[in-house]
């Protein structure tokens, strides 16, 4: 019998929604005097005023993801520290959040080759600047969840919605980024040698 901690045995305890949320007010003013920050300075860092983030530690706003990622990014921890999220799937494979630039991207595949898989959240309006095309080796297939996706590829000037989808071989010149004011959550599957993933037909009727 392995004995478990507090922490773990409150992970591994089943949440409803609303506890889950309940939770993440006192998390974060933990986290906060723990990093020994006041309120005046972690919103001068985040952009988010000093009352919403008072009304966040005491429960009174409920987290959304577009608070949440400025101060996990303030705090420089996971997203899943934040709202204590559970250990879920194959226990060898731990789902930790990681920050490319704006982006914060979840691997959801370990595999060291082959076709991997990512979910990706573009916060809004990024990449900020003048969009800059690049090629790289790979081939990528991109799935918008939620929010809207800008893809420039060549010549085209895409915009993507919840359900859509684009795939494209990335030595074509590309852009991709969110220039709205939500949010944007996408799945990728990425191929670093120019693998595909292999879509089967529906069958004639």
């Amino acid at each position: 019998m392995v004995a478990m901690g507090h922490d773990q045995e409150a992970r591994s305890t089943p949440r409803t929604t609303a506890q889950v949320v309940d939770g993440v007010g006192p998390r974060l003013r933990t986290l906060r005097q723990r990093q020994d920050v006041t309120l005046a300075a972690l919103a001068e860092r985040t952009g988010i005023s000093v009352s919403t983030l008072s009304r966040l530690e005491s429960g009174q706003r409920k987290p959304t993801l577009e608070l949440l990622l400025p101060l996990a990014q303030a705090y420089q921890v996971p997203l899943d520290d934040l709202v204590g999220a559970p250990q879920t799937g194959d226990p060898r494979v731990h789902l930790k959040p990681e920050q490319h630039g704006d982006r914060v991207v979840v691997p959801l595949t370990r595999r060291t080759g082959g076709v991997r898989s990512f979910k990706q959240l573009f916060p809004p309006n990024s990449p900020g600047g003048e969009p800059s095309l690049r090629t790289h080796e790979g081939y990528e297939w991109l799935y918008v969840l939620s929010g809207r996706l800008r893809l420039l590829l060549g010549e085209h000037d895409l915009d993507l919605g919840p359900g859509e989808v684009a795939e494209f071989d990335t030595h074509t010149p590309h852009w991709i980024g969110n220039v709205t004011d939500q949010v944007t959550e996408v799945l990728c599957l990425y191929g670093p040698q120019g693998e595909r993933a292999h879509v089967r037909s529906r069958p004639a009727s």
